[in-house]
């Protein structure tokens, strides 16, 4: 079991046993930022795409550019695979705390339980626990559930299996709006000699009921630092969206079926600033749990991701330098929401605007 010091221990608390909002958890901030209703209805919300569609590339290309974030329908993936996944993560987050400190994350580790990666950021913490799965689930499943792992994993696996399929299927209606082939991104064309295809992380997410959700945090504002990120959420809102130019939070209300798909910074990258890398965040509720689980899609390690040149000219010179995914994780853990502006080249003279700068968004 990876050792769990004294000053993490305050971390790891039964969320469901508080009656009161520790002063850990307590944020002072207004969740609406001042800016109007957090769960207002939208008249203009947030895209939900058939991929069944034939105009369905056009459609994402639209949403990218102007929400950075859609929901898909009509995605192949099974609505009862869904329905397992939500189960099995549910179950992981109802064991006793003491067992779920078995699979604790290290301290330098990539997968296992734990808080928000992003904590260290702010003074307060967030109402919220973790799982993260890089590769098998196996070693740490075998600590949560010693004599019977095997349905979790076999779970988890399936699931993987068709997020990768349907990571690949959307990363290139992305890539087609933009006017990119296959043999524009060598390393994500299946037709290629060498094919590596994606690497890819799965992100389980625990919002149990607050007791004073206005002055809580789920998980605070940020970016995906990924090509893109598909997510499923459980019926209970909470994922929140900052459309780019916006100063209004637009709540993603839960489809039946549907999954979200966020543009991260390394598709923002991509496409040289065209599309941006949707600011997000969960709030919670007084009396529901909320449950997610985020399929974090990027380019094989080895990989160094620069704007595509099909994108790039005279008039729209490269925004940002080459960097690989490993490289890129690093930047953000050390500089977080000012990561993309570090990897940024020169403010080029033709007014080019980078439109995922967001240092002046308010986060806590």
């Amino acid at each position: 079991m990876p050792s769990i010091t004294l000053s993490d221990a305050h971390k790891f608390l039964d969320l469901n046993s508080f009656k009161e909002l520790p002063d850990t958890h307590a944020w002072t901030l207004q969740l609406d930022d001042g800016s109007g209703s957090c769960d207002g209805a939208d008249p203009d919300a947030v895209p939900i795409i058939d991929l069944s569609d034939g105009g369905a590339k056009e459609l994402i290309g639209h949403a990218c550019k102007t929400w950075g974030v859609f929901q898909v329908i009509n995605h192949d993936v099974p609505k009862f695979l869904l329905d397992e996944m939500e189960l099995a993560g549910k179950g992981l987050f109802s064991l006793p705390m003491h067992q779920k400190l078995k699979a604790a994350r290290g301290a330098d580790g990539v997968s296992g339980y734990g808080v928000a990666r992003i904590s260290s950021f702010f003074p307060k913490l967030m109402w919220s626990e973790g799982f993260t799965i890089a590769g098998s689930p196996a070693d740490h499943a075998r600590q949560l559930w010693p004599h019977d792992h095997h349905k979790f994993c076999d779970t988890v696996e399936e699931y993987q299996k068709a997020m990768k399929k349907l990571a690949g299927r959307v990363m290139w209606l992305i890539l087609g709006s933009l006017g990119v082939s296959e043999d524009d991104v060598k390393w994500a064309s299946p037709k290629k000699d060498g094919f590596q295809g994606g690497c890819a992380a799965l992100q389980l997410n625990s919002y149990p009921a607050c007791p004073d959700p206005d002055r809580a945090m789920g998980l605070a504002a940020h970016t995906d630092s990924t090509i893109l990120t598909i997510l499923h959420q459980s019926n209970t809102k909470g994922l929140q969206v900052l459309r780019e130019g916006g100063k209004r939070w637009t709540t993603v209300p839960p489809q039946p079926g549907a999954l979200v798909v966020h543009v991260g910074d390394l598709m923002h990258i991509l496409s040289n600033g065209l599309y941006p890398s949707v600011l997000h965040r969960a709030v919670v509720n007084r009396t529901r749990h909320r449950f997610s689980v985020a399929y974090l899609y990027g380019p094989p390690s080895n990989v160094k991701i620069s704007p595509l040149s099909k994108l790039v000219d005279h008039y729209h010179p490269p925004l940002y330098r080459s960097i690989t995914w490993t490289e890129y994780l690093g930047t953000k853990a050390k500089h977080f929401d000012k990561a993309l502006t570090s990897v940024r080249l020169c403010a080029p003279r033709t007014g080019f605007v980078d439109t995922n700068d967001h240092n002046s968004v308010r986060v806590g």
